[in-house]
């Protein structure tokens, strides 16, 4: 029997769900999707300014989690955060 959290496959077959803590897919998102939420940011900017840029947007946890993962902490421009963001 499915619970709540179950849900079908395209074959018609339950699929088995991940949990949130399952690392086998990830969830950064897209740079396009990113720099939504970092307009009006004045580079050189450092990692921490772009997460508070972020958050003032409104950007969802995904969007911040993948900020906070970047490799860098400083960035020149845009470019440098998809730069960063496509390390991921």
């Amino acid at each position: 029997m499915m619970d709540q959290n179950d849900r079908m496959d395209s074959n018609g077959e339950q699929a088995v769900s991940q949990s949130a803590g399952d690392d086998t897919q990830s969830s950064h998102v897209n740079p396009i999707q990113i720099q939504k939420f970092l307009r009006g940011v004045d580079y050189p900017c450092s990692k921490d300014e772009l997460l508070e840029k972020a958050k003032e947007e409104g950007a969802d946890e995904n969007i911040i989690e993948t900020l906070k993962d970047m490799p860098m902490d400083q960035f020149n421009s845009p470019n440098d955060v998809s730069q960063a963001i496509g390390q991921l």
